[in-house]
């Protein structure tokens, strides 16, 4: 596909769709990926990534309310009664309702101490390692999902297109990618915090200033949107209605490209504001009911074709077990990451939970990764698009031969 060319699947009312939703600071990755081989499974056969950026506090995403040490460990920032059930250990945060109906439908789960090979606790480093899937910090250039493009397309050519104002570092590669941007460039200014909280964290001085000063601003910025102090059923319904609207618009949007006959079969979605330094419940139930909705609009939007789609929710790390002085939490290390889909096996968990025991605690601080985020990715592409063993290993995420595949999930 010629880079400047108009892009013959975008529909003049997608367009518009696409334009609403880029108003509300998202950035959009399309892949399209051709037929993988002559079998017509395949060839049907979908993936989704979504890049919480910030940092994403996985037990607020999968509350462990069954875990004896969460309650004094999390303080006010604990989730309980209102807690949406999994099983007798997990529940989702209150605003996941529609990943929550997935889950019990047997087309979501959990991966809740799940962490990428960087322990640097930094936001370039960590999302420069989740991007690239290398072991190490700034060791390539080219994102993992541009190179299992590329594996992929051995058989046939492959057309890419970005959406947004810019490439990811994931789809970075020597796959040729088009571009269209459906809306305004990304918002620097917004990222100014999080770019200064990486640059003070180990400042005794600064740091705490700087986290005092955003935990301000934050709590007057709830105080205009309407935001809750703490997660309940009802929070951000009113005052976030318009946000839950534009997010299943681009959910939906997302999900008309891909259904549309030749159209993208990998896509990477990447959302913002995840950075919980201060305030975490309230900026939690906006970016957590954001976020729900995204996906529920890919759900229903996809609708048939969601039979052969899986999509993975991830982020750069996890937080603080305990909470910080202004409400919220400091850069962790092992998060939670989600699994969806309608070729999704159903199950409990993926992966180990190490509990929250003082002596299980990361450091004495965080919660403690017990899988690797490149077996995650890599069981969904061996096992769902086909992707071969030796490839993942090799190729895709470099020198991971000791990091296997998750097994079962499809």
């Amino acid at each position: 596909m010629n880079a400047l060319a108009p892009n013959p699947l975008v529909a003049p009312s997608r367009r518009r769709l696409l334009t609403t939703a880029a108003g509300f600071g998202l950035s959009l990755q399309l892949l399209a990926v051709p037929a993988l081989a002559a079998d017509g499974d395949l060839n049907r056969r979908k993936m989704i990534v979504v890049i919480c950026r910030g940092g994403m506090d996985g037990l607020s995403v999968a509350p462990p309310v069954g875990d004896p040490d969460y309650p004094s460990l999390r303080g006010g920032l604990a989730i309980g009664e209102v807690a949406l059930p999994l099983d007798a250990t997990f529940g989702l945060h209150p605003q996941l309702s529609a990943v929550h109906a997935l889950a019990q439908a047997g087309e979501a789960r959990i991966v809740p101490a799940v962490a990428t090979p960087d322990r640097a606790r930094s936001h370039f480093e960590a999302q420069d390692v989740l991007e690239t899937g290398a072991a190490g910090v700034y060791t390539t250039t080219s994102g993992w999902l541009n190179r299992a493009v590329e594996t992929l397309s051995t058989h046939r050519k492959v057309d890419a297109l970005s959406v947004g104002p810019t490439a990811p570092l994931i789809l970075r590669g020597k796959v040729q990618t088009g571009s269209w941007s459906p809306g305004r460039a990304v918002d620097t200014e917004a990222r100014l915090p999080l770019l200064l909280l990486d640059l003070y964290r180990n400042d005794l001085l600064l740091g705490p200033a700087l986290a005092r000063g955003l935990a301000t601003e934050t709590m007057a910025k709830d105080a205009t949107a309407g935001l809750g102090a703490a997660p309940s059923p009802g929070a951000g319904k009113a005052g976030g209605q318009q946000g839950r609207e534009a997010a299943h618009a681009l959910g939906s949007a997302l999900a008309g490209f891909m259904r549309e006959p030749g159209g993208p079969s990998v896509a990477a979605l990447s959302l913002d504001g995840f950075d919980s330094h201060a305030n975490q419940a309230g900026l939690l139930n906006a970016r957590l009911a954001y976020l729900d909705a995204v996906l529920d609009g890919v759900h229903t939007g996809l609708g048939p074709e969601w039979r052969n789609t899986v999509v993975v929710v991830a982020t750069e790390f996890g937080r603080t077990a305990r909470a910080n002085g202004t409400g919220g939490t400091d850069h962790g290390t092992a998060s939670t990451a989600l699994i969806l889909g309608g070729g999704l096996r159903p199950g409990g968990i993926i992966g180990d939970w190490p509990t929250l025991k003082s002596s299980a605690l990361y450091e004495n601080r965080d919660l403690a990764p017990t899988l690797d985020m490149r077996g995650l990715f890599k069981g969904v592409l061996a096992g769902h698009m086909g992707v071969d063993h030796m490839a993942l290993d090799r190729v895709v995420f470099p020198n991971s031969g000791a990091t296997k595949p998750v097994t079962g999930l499809v």
